[in-house]
């Protein structure tokens, strides 16, 4: 086993710039865990950093890689690693890095979780994202009962999960997505559904919790938050980044009605939580196409072109 398939591209660009090659497989260094990947999802951030949106982060070292997370099995434990064995199904992030979507990733035990039994490792690849969403409603937004809950992107990877994670949480949830979305959103629970082509901010109403999945209009979506709301955002808008942060900083900081920005970057506990989400039902994986690892172009076109439902996932075994 001195290398395996991966997806790589040569040089920034248009998803065509993506195909499936061969690289070594990771070393495995102490307390680290060999994974061998059976799925992992498409991402935002995976978008730009091909793209080379990003590039003062991903740089110029080709030929780079992509994917961030995974679901798999244990191939190989350092023996500095306790806890974890081989054949273990396991479900992870590799951190605020690349390449997840290839045979095998090597992590460390932070980084992962035991993966759900009730559910398979390809359509439990369309959760990790769903980590953001938890951070995002229970620790940043502190959702509470009877509380009125807006997502912006309710069809897509993370605004999927936080449809059915408000519900749990016995928020009144109201969604936002393009309009033949709107009964998928509705059957995920959620109590009212919106279009973004035909509703604007203004026609919403109040809410006590909003999260922001988009990147765009912080300032008009703000202005929606009942006295004492919470405004969450995992987005900004990268054709005008310093405003769109100048903005977030400043409504962390000043104002009734305070805007929470965050990148997750998850670990054991966070997945273990979600885990026992999908393990209870309360959440359920929701896969919108799965593609081959040689199908990694594909499925970055299908999510740039948006519409999305849930996750793309690239089936790696």
């Amino acid at each position: 086993m001195n290398d395996m398939r991966a997806a790589l591209y040569d040089s920034y660009g248009p998803p065509e710039v993506l195909y499936e090659g061969r690289v070594p497989v990771p070393a495995l260094k102490e307390g680290e865990v060999l994974v061998r990947v059976h799925a992992t999802s498409v991402n935002g951030g995976e978008l730009y950093g091909r793209a080379g949106r990003v590039r003062l982060v991903t740089g110029r070292r080709f030929p780079l890689r992509t994917g961030m997370d995974f679901t798999g099995e244990v191939a190989q434990v350092d023996g500095a690693v306790v806890g974890l064995r081989e054949g273990d199904r396991v479900w992870g992030l590799l951190g605020r890095t690349f390449g997840s979507a290839a045979e095998y990733v090597a992590v460390r035990p932070r980084r992962l979780s035991y993966a759900p039994e009730s559910i398979g490792l390809v359509e439990a690849a369309s959760l990790p994202a769903g980590t953001t969403a938890i951070t995002a409603l229970e620790t940043k937004a502190r959702l509470r009962p009877g509380e009125r809950l807006l997502v912006r992107g309710a069809s897509g990877g993370i605004g999927s999960v936080a449809v059915q994670l408000g519900k749990a949480l016995g928020a009144h949830v109201t969604g936002i997505a393009g309009p033949k979305n709107l009964d998928f959103v509705r059957g995920l629970g959620a109590d009212e559904v919106r279009s973004y082509t035909t509703t604007g901010p203004a026609e919403l109403g109040r809410f006590d919790v909003v999260l922001d999945t988009v990147g765009t209009e912080h300032r008009a979506f703000r202005r929606l938050l009942a006295p004492g709301g919470r405004m969450v955002s995992i987005a900004f808008d990268f054709d005008h980044v310093t405003a769109s942060l100048g903005y977030l900083a400043a409504s962390a900081v000043h104002g009734p009605r305070r805007v929470r920005f965050f990148s997750g970057n998850p670990t054991h506990d966070l997945f273990a939580r979600l885990a026992r989400y999908v393990e209870t039902g309360a959440i359920r994986p929701v896969v919108d196409t799965v593609h081959p690892l040689s199908g990694i172009a594909a499925a970055h076109r299908a999510l740039e072109a948006g519409g999305v439902r849930g996750k793309h996932v690239i089936q790696v075994v």
